[in-house]
């Protein structure tokens, strides 16, 4: 059974590895060159929303978060509920962009990604029902050199991979390594890393690098459609922390 899916990501953030590097035939080059006007707009995220849409098909029921020149400084907060609960209601699964750029310095209250994973983890009333929280995947984005350093590093000795939650939006870092009954071990790697945790329930927030994600999107949208079941298990924070 398909999940209906909100894509929430920075559309501006032009830090992301060009689209054309991710080309696998001629058509797709063709594709990419129409819609960035022959190469002469720069990539953003929002190109990688259209990737996602095109990888799995004109069927599938995807919801899209930020617009160009969605200013929320002039919303007030009902005004965003309204607009986000249109947008989230009838979605079972929130993908988050991750890209290098998607954290600006404005405060966490004026940028769109915090509201949308805070109304994406409510339980929505509409229409005589109330819908359950989302479940939550991150899909990291390479950056402009085709990277992912930025935020995740892995060990060449131990394989342990860091992620750099501090480049994060409060809301989605604090969702992340949240279960509750932690699962830790000491990774014994010269003193590097301390206490790291094993398995793949960690995070609330599931995390997957795009090169990955396009290889087998169904399998990660489901995963993280499966983790609304066991919800409770997790500390999660519903709340933006102003």
């Amino acid at each position: 059974m398909g999940h209906k899916v909100f894509v929430s990501y920075k559309y501006g953030d032009t830090k992301v590895q060009p689209i054309s590097e991710l080309t696998n035939s001629m058509a797709d080059l063709a594709s990419v060159f129409a819609s960035l006007n022959m190469m002469n707009k720069p990539t953003t995220a929002r190109d990688y929303v259209n990737k996602i849409i095109g990888i799995m098909g004109d069927s599938a029921n995807i919801y899209k978060g930020e617009e160009d020149g969605n200013d929320l400084s002039s919303f007030c907060d009902d005004t965003i509920a309204t607009k986000l609960k249109e947008r989230i209601k009838d979605s079972s699964v929130t993908v988050i962009l991750i890209s290098k750029g998607m954290k600006t310095a404005d405060s966490e209250n004026d940028q769109w990604i915090p509201w949308e994973i805070s109304y994406s983890l409510k339980e929505i009333s509409s229409g005589g029902r109330t819908s359950r929280p989302n479940g939550l995947l991150a899909v990291v984005l390479p950056d402009e050199n085709g990277s992912y350093d930025y935020y995740l590093e892995e060990c060449p000795h131990c394989n342990t991979r860091t992620h750099k939650r501090s480049e994060l939006f409060q809301i989605l870092g604090n969702n992340m390594f949240n279960l509750k009954a932690k699962n830790q071990y000491d990774s014994g790697c010269f003193n590097r890393h301390g206490k790291v945790h094993s398995g793949n329930n960690h995070s609330y927030v599931h995390q997957v690098k795009w090169i990955d994600f396009i290889g087998n999107h169904e399998y990660y949208i489901n995963y993280a459609a499966g983790l609304r079941d066991s919800i409770g298990d997790y500390d999660i924070q519903k709340v933006i922390i102003k």
